[in-house]
């Protein structure tokens, strides 16, 4: 059973409101400003531990005295495609480079930004397509089609439990499949692959209760609500207010990804658990799943790791690590029917519907005109704050996709972006489907999965380029709607062991590259065994942990709050992650010197 959750009290929400005020009152978004960078290309080496896994930062700009923001999407685009150009400024030519001695405002003129995002997304289109077409896009495909099914089925199981049926399983799988090839073909960073999250779904349980309180039908206002949301996101996209994923750096990033990378792990190793807990289930097909998730996990990570190795050929030995995530599925499959051949107890597996239709049986189209006219109007408020939800989550995971680290070259487009998600969330809204937005540990794992890498004389594996495409999203959301199309009945054979493995997979993969895990570590590694980075090096190690200490204080702060009856108010605490950054450097709780070295770009 999900834990219960009560609707915030009218003294939380004024508490939220009040602090809100103060916020505003004191301008502590005055201080955000990242200082300008250069626009070369970083040249550091990523490091990973047992695989070459995802580089989970985004692009971190230096802190100085004197806080400006760099033009986001202002500048003309570039000539040639081959020019390496950094997320947050898509060109590189001389005017650019002058105005990022201006300050800009957060707001732009009507539609400038994605007029921008279009234009320099434009001349690649065509391209987006052809990159995408080899072994390493089919790699991918298979992968992601696998890490994108399982958490569909089981946000949309838990969502069909938690509102009685209104939103279920096939309402998750449809939403996804539909809106990722919608957002594949037009959104301004195809690598981003959007599904449910875990604050969308307590606002919708919140809505849920909020409605039953009230004596109102769940799903018209459910549309109302969303159809306020997507008019406010597509606002925002107009006005280009996405420039705000500016104001974080390294210190916000690094804190997100890997709360997202431990609530992967934490949920794979929790539903394994219960099997051992659960009374109804026997300790021998408790063991069998464990077996079958450890196989599925040790498979993909070993042969991940061939990457490195010096066995075969380089050309085989990648082909190899491109597939295995896919390979660790087959694995974990394979031992599961020989396990039923030897007559074992039957496993848990994908609950996927019988037949293609809502729920409850209704129909597809939500009558929006069956909420009173008042409520339709007082939808408003709450849709303030699934704005909230929806405009953090996708743009502190787009951004970190956008990492120069990830040698993006054909430019990003977050307005863009938003446009195209406030567009779905209208339509999604008018079909009683979930709303989704882009996905942290999938999108991550999607550009691992696209990005080719090279091995340097240290041993290490890095990444060398980016097969920067939209045909692998439109393949991984295509199969997933033939899937529930015609093939749910074999869907309904995987063992939900074999997806709890490949989620360990996952979160383990995004944990490499993020330097908060490495200084973790370090805090009980033997200082003679200290790696030779200039974090671990010319920081004193009591700084460096009292840094860490601070990050993860924050962590600690944001897994409290997701898992309360408040936790529709978990952006919120990521947004103001930034503040507290900057309060950091002007309390002087860390010398600057030490802070431009944690807080660098450089490892």
């Amino acid at each position: 059973m999900a834990p219960s959750m009560q609707v915030p009290t009218p003294k939380m929400v004024l508490l939220l409101v009040l602090a809100l005020i103060l916020m505003a009152n004191t301008h502590v978004f005055a201080f955000v400003t990242p200082a300008s960078r250069s626009l070369k290309a970083p040249t550091n080496a990523l490091r990973f531990t047992c695989s070459p896994a995802i580089p989970v930062r985004a692009p971190v700009f230096k802190p100085s005295r004197v806080y400006k923001l760099r033009p986001a999407c202002s500048a003309a685009v570039p000539a040639a495609s081959d020019v390496p150009v950094p997320p947050m400024s898509p060109s590189t030519d001389s005017s650019s480079q002058e105005d990022t001695s201006k300050s800009q405002k957060i707001l732009e003129r009507p539609f400038k930004g994605i007029v921008e995002d279009v234009r320099r997304k434009a001349p690649h289109y065509l391209s987006d397509f052809k990159d995408g077409a080899n072994v390493k896009g089919v790699a991918a495909t298979f992968f992601l089609f696998f890490a994108c099914l399982a958490p569909a089925v089981a946000f949309g199981g838990l969502m069909g439990k938690l509102t009685e049926g209104n939103i279920g399983t096939m309402e998750m799988l449809l939403a996804t499949a539909s809106n990722g090839i919608a957002y594949a073909l037009f959104s301004g960073q195809p690598l981003t692959i959007i599904g449910s999250t875990g604050p969308v779904l307590a606002f919708t349980l919140v809505l849920y209760r909020t409605a039953q309180n009230l004596a109102l039908p769940f799903l018209p206002l459910y549309s109302w609500v969303g159809i306020w949301t997507s008019l406010i996101l597509f606002l925002s996209s107009v006005t280009s207010l996405s420039n705000l994923v500016n104001y974080f750096t390294r210190f916000t990033d690094e804190i997100f990804s890997l709360l997202i990378s431990l609530i992967f792990l934490y949920e794979a190793v929790k539903d394994l658990s219960s099997f051992f807990i659960n009374p109804s289930v026997g300790f021998a097909k408790a063991l069998l799943s464990l077996v079958i998730a450890v196989t599925t996990f040790n498979t993909s990570i070993t042969l991940a790791g061939l990457r490195r190795g010096k066995v075969f050929t380089k050309r085989v030995r990648d082909v190899i690590a491109d597939f295995a995530p896919t390979i660790g599925v087959l694995a974990g499959c394979f031992l599961t029917a020989l396990a039923k051949a030897k007559k074992a107890e039957a496993l848990p597996t994908l609950l996927i519907p019988d037949s293609f239709s809502t729920s409850l049986g209704r129909p597809w189209l939500v009558n929006i005109f069956a909420l009173p006219i008042w409520a339709r109007w007082a939808a408003f408020i709450p849709a303030l704050m699934s704005s909230v939800l929806l405009f953090m989550d996708q743009n502190i995971t787009v951004r970190l996709v956008n990492s120069p680290s990830h040698k993006i070259k054909k430019g990003y487009g977050l307005h863009l972006d938003m446009f195209v998600v406030s567009i779905l969330t209208f339509i999604n809204s008018l079909f009683g489907l979930p709303w989704l937005v882009a996905a942290t540990v999938r999108s991550l794992n999607h550009v691992r999965a696209c990005a080719r890498f090279k091995s340097t004389e240290d041993g290490e594996v890095v990444i060398e380029s980016m097969q920067e495409n939209r045909l692998t999203g439109l393949a991984i959301h295509s199969l997933i709607g033939v899937a529930i199309l015609g093939f749910r009945p074999l869907l309904g054979q995987v063992p939900l062991a074999v997806l709890m493995g490949l989620f360990l997979y996952l979160g383990k993969s995004s944990l490499a590259g993020n330097q908060m895990w490495e200084r973790l570590k370090l805090l009980i590694t033997d200082p003679a065994q200290r790696p030779k980075a200039a974090w671990a090096q010319k920081v004193p190690f009591k700084v460096s942990a009292a840094f860490t200490g601070l990050q993860f204080a924050c962590l600690g702060g944001m897994w409290a709050l997701k898992s309360s009856p408040i936790g529709v108010l978990f952006p919120l605490l990521i947004a103001a992650l930034a503040p507290i950054r900057v309060a950091i450097e002007k309390l002087g709780w860390f010398d600057k010197k030490d802070l431009e070295i944690l807080d660098s770009e450089d490892d």
